[in-house]
Formats: C-alpha cells, sequence, structure tokens
C-alpha cells in the first residue's frame, strides 16, 4: 500500500535529498522549503483545510437539523486543526507568513492535501465514507504524532486528537447506518466505497519527507499505521454488510502539488475574499 517517492518520479524537476537546502517535492512549479519540517506540517494543515471546507458546503443543507449543525462543528475543528499545524508551518518556515496567509495566498500546486479530501461533496454516504476513511487514519495518526519527539508537534497532535476521536466515532456510526439500512442506502454507500477506496493508499505514502523529518523526532511506522487502519475500516465494513474493492490502483500525486482539477474550484471560492482585500484584517 505504501509507496516511496524518488528522484525517478514523474515530476518537473529533481527532488532533492532531504538534508538539501533546499527541497522540491512539486517540481518547478512548487515552493522550495529549506526545512522538510515546513512540508510535513503542510501536509497535516492542508488534509484538514480542504476537508474542513468540503464539510462546510453542508451548512444549511444537512439531511435533518441535528446533523447539519453535526457536520458544521466538525468541519470548524478540522478548520481549527489546520489553523494550527499552518501556523506552526509559517513559524518553522521563517518568512513571515502566517496560517492565514498559507491558507489564502498560495496557488493550487502549492497545496500538500491528499487528492482524497479535495473530491466533490457529494450525496450525504459520500461524505460519510470519505469522512470515515479520513477519521480513522487521523486519529491513528494525530495518536502517533502525539507522542513523538518534537514538542510543539506533539503538543497540537495531542491537542486534535480529543476532537477526532469524535468524528471518527460520529463518521463510522453513520457508515453503519446507512450500510446496513435501506437498499437504497446501502446502495449508495457501496458505490461511494468503490469510487473512494482508490483514494485512500496516498494517506500511508512514505518518501523523502518522511524520512527527513526523523532528525527532527518525528517518526511514524506507514507500514503499522495502514495495518491498523485497515483492520479498524474492514471491522465497520462488515458490521455495515459493506465490500471493500479488491485489487484497486491507487490515485497519488496530491502531496507533491498535482490536484485533481476539483481543488481549484474550491480554492477559487475559498480564497475569494482573501484575495479580493489583500492585506485586510477583520
Amino acid at each position: 500500500m505504501s509507496a516511496h517517492v524518488s528522484d525517478d518520479d514523474d515530476t518537473d524537476g529533481p527532488i532533492a535529498t532531504a538534508g538539501a537546502a533546499t527541497l522540491r517535492v512539486a517540481g518547478t512549479r512548487g515552493p522550495a522549503f529549506a526545512a522538510p519540517l515546513v512540508e510535513y506540517l503542510l501536509r497535516l494543515g492542508d488534509d484538514r483545510l480542504v476537508l474542513g471546507h468540503r464539510l462546510s458546503e453542508w451548512c444549511g443543507h444537512g439531511p435533518i437539523l441535528e446533523e447539519d449543525i453535526a457536520l458544521s462543528n466538525i468541519a470548524l475543528d478540522l478548520v481549527g486543526h489546520a489553523s494550527m499545524f499552518l501556523g506552526l508551518a509559517g513559524e518553522v518556515e521563517g518568512q513571515g507568513r502566517d496560517a492565514d496567509a498559507l491558507a489564502y495566498l498560495r496557488e493550487g500546486v502549492q497545496y500538500r492535501n491528499a487528492l482524497l479530501v479535495e473530491l466533490p461533496r457529494g450525496d450525504f454516504g459520500f461524505t460519510m465514507v470519505r469522512q470515515f476513511l479520513f477519521d480513522a487514519h487521523s486519529v491513528l495518526l494525530l495518536d502517533a504524532l502525539s507522542g513523538c519527539g518534537h514538542p510543539g508537534v506533539a503538543a497540537l497532535a495531542a491537542k486534535s486528537l480529543k476532537e477526532d476521536k469524535y468524528h471518527l466515532r460520529h463518521s463510522s456510526e453513520w457508515v453503519v447506518r446507512l450500510g446496513d439500512g435501506t437498499t437504497e442506502s446501502h446502495a449508495r454507500v457501496q458505490q461511494s466505497v468503490d469510487e473512494l477506496w482508490r483514494y485512500t493508499g496516498e494517506l500511508f505514502e512514505h518518501d523523502i519527507i518522511d524520512d527527513a523529518v526523523a532528525a527532527d523526532g518525528i517518526v511514524i511506522d506507514r507500514a503499522a499505521l495502514f495495518s491498523r487502519w485497515e483492520s479498524m475500516v474492514r471491522d465497520v465494513m462488515q458490521r455495515a454488510t459493506l465490500t471493500i474493492p479488491e485489487g484497486a490502483v491507487m490515485a497519488s500525486g496530491g502531496r507533491r502539488g498535482r490536484h485533481t482539477e476539483y481543488l481549484g474550484h474550491l480554492l477559487t471560492v475559498m480564497q475569494s475574499v482573501a484575495r479580493a482585500h489583500p492585506g485586510a484584517s477583520w
């Protein structure tokens, strides 16, 4: 399931060694950072920022009032987590960019989120399946990061983990309810699993950024993480009477700045106010 990014990968420019002064993971289209830790933090922040925005699209459109409020609150949680990770990324970068600048003033190729989180909202079943697949990964990753050797990352991970556990309980319960529900709800959710599964592999990729941040005390065993995630997911899918696709070819590219067309549309909306009023503050 894991994939290693090497110098031979299809990029527009060379991928520098982990200890190089400038590190490019998106080729010539992407920015160069002095610290791989910045790239790592952007991945954590961008995943949550983009998914939070996707969930916010349900505000006022939830199937029931309580769920409308729940999804809006989860979206706020994710954007809050993103703000913390992006804020730390700006501090480590040392170029005067805060969380707002990183969120609203970058181009699409400079985002490091996984492709899974940028896909369109879809119906409620699609949203819940996507949320569950991400939540299961996020809880396990944040739990591991909360014990890592970087004090700042560990503190943010521990703080985010408390809310992520609620997110996972919420999304997993909905997957079971819909999957083991009516004929129509089962069919819709199964179709969502079939469509989304190919985007899960990217969550467990290991590349030179992961190697480099080991020097900062961040060491995550992606293979072990995937094993725990797969066990958790299979348990929920079994209770939901859903079938996991076999032999899916995994999509990749988001970590290196190569995204679907959907991210561009999302950023156009998300960044519209900040770009229309540069330098404004509220």
